[in-house]
């Protein structure tokens, strides 16, 4: 059982695309840009879909529409307050949790003085989406594999928003509010069974892989992998950290 997204392939809509293609796509961003929101047949974004269907917009396009959406508005902005719609916000359309209080500050100021459209459009437009995803690429999750700048403690607050496919959003409550305010890093609380997939036993036993720089002018990286039993995992991620090594991913044998 995977605790960490290890490798996420990004799904593309790619020229001479069919209707099985078109479908993926669509299903994807709402995945993504929902937080796994179980979508009613009638919630569908119809006008969306067509305008991505007949080429009028690129998956980007369609990924904004979503985002200022009356949908998105209901769930993720109305209902919660104004720190979870930013956190949501970062995961949803960037992928990543957001990197420091000076960060969620930007956005704040953003929505006070631009309002809701534009600090949807913060995120689309801005260069990390565009470097990242570009115009036909769905946002997916930032792993090792598509972030190599991801450092460890973006690693431990993106885990904190993601942990595992399964999980949905639909938490009202702020997850990294105080450990932002404080410049704190995130530490890596396992849910109990039945909170997002992941067994309370405490008998079960993890592997951890990770690399690390080796010191000296040829700065090479090895790869570590750790076998650990629950009781022991949080310090040995901790032990990982302290020495300069990178997690790439955390999972159950």
């Amino acid at each position: 059982m995977s605790l960490w997204i290890t490798d996420v392939k990004p799904v593309e809509l790619r020229n001479n695309f069919s209707n099985e293609d078109l479908e993926v796509i669509i299903r994807a961003v709402y995945k993504q840009v929902l937080g796994n929101q179980h979508l009613l047949e009638g919630e569908r974004l119809v006008s969306a879909e067509s305008l991505l269907r007949d080429g009028d917009i690129t998956v980007r396009g369609f990924v904004r529409m979503v985002g200022q959406s009356e949908l998105y508005r209901s769930l993720f902005f109305e209902k919660v307050s104004q720190y979870r719609f930013i956190e949501l916000n970062c995961k949803h359309f960037l992928g990543r949790a957001p990197l420091n209080q000076a960060e969620i500050s930007q956005h704040v100021q953003i929505y006070n003085e631009h309002g809701y459209e534009a600090e949807i459009d913060s995120y689309i437009d801005s260069d990390e989406y565009l470097n990242s995803f570009g115009e036909n690429i769905v946002p997916c999750p930032r792993t090792e594999s598509n972030q190599k700048t991801l450092q460890n403690v973006g690693f431990n607050r993106t885990f904190a928003l993601y942990r595992g496919f399964a999980s949905s959003d639909r938490d009202k409550k702020a997850q990294l509010i105080t450990d932002l305010a404080t410049n704190r890093a995130t530490p890596i609380v396992f849910p109990s069974k039945g909170k997002g997939g992941t067994p309370g036993n405490t008998n079960k036993r993890f592997r951890i892989k990770a690399t690390k720089a080796s010191i000296g002018s040829l700065n090479r990286v090895s790869n570590m992998t750790y076998d650990v039993g629950y009781q022991q995992l949080n310090q040995k991620i901790k032990n990982i950290q302290r020495i300069g090594g990178k997690i790439l991913s955390i999972t159950e044998i």
